[in-house]
């Protein structure tokens, strides 16, 4: 069966430096997670914060199921994030001594069908960051077209 991604923040590694990532379930109700599977979901302005000692996801958009009803939850609620006690601690210390972030990248379902969330510990990136990756791109993507039609002797 495999993975499958339902959404992705394609944004992240544009703003953010990605620091290491990690995987985490999701406290859902069931509407949600069928509206998961049609991928009506958006992670844009997502993050992941603290409360309580604990992790939770803050901006999420899970549209509403369409044969829901009164089942049928706000779709930008606060959820809460499945992860180990030593993993919750570590995330907590960085998020607030080193002024990191965790931003989600991806939702997907696993292969025995759980959703889960791909959170990254990111720093943010200066506009001058920003400018010299698209920089880059652009150097190497024409370094590329260079080197595309020509052969090579050995």
């Amino acid at each position: 069966m495999g993975i499958k991604v339902v959404g992705t923040n394609r944004k992240a590694r544009h703003f953010y430096e990605v620091l290491e990532t990690v995987e985490a379930g999701m406290e859902l109700v069931g509407t949600e997670v069928k509206s998961l599977r049609e991928g009506k979901v958006s992670l844009v302005d997502s993050y992941a914060g603290i409360k309580n000692d604990e992790i939770i996801l803050f901006g999420l958009h899970i549209a509403p199921y369409e044969q829901g009803n009164i089942f049928n939850r706000e779709p930008r609620r606060p959820r809460k994030l499945l992860l180990h006690k030593r993993e919750i601690k570590r995330y907590i210390g960085a998020i607030t001594r080193k002024g990191l972030t965790l931003i989600p990248l991806k939702v997907y379902f696993n292969e025995r069908g759980f959703a889960k969330v791909e959170l990254a510990l990111a720093k943010g990136k200066r506009v001058i960051d920003r400018r010299e990756d698209i920089k880059r791109r652009d150097q190497k993507r024409d370094m590329q077209r260079e080197f595309k039609g020509q052969k090579f002797k050995v």
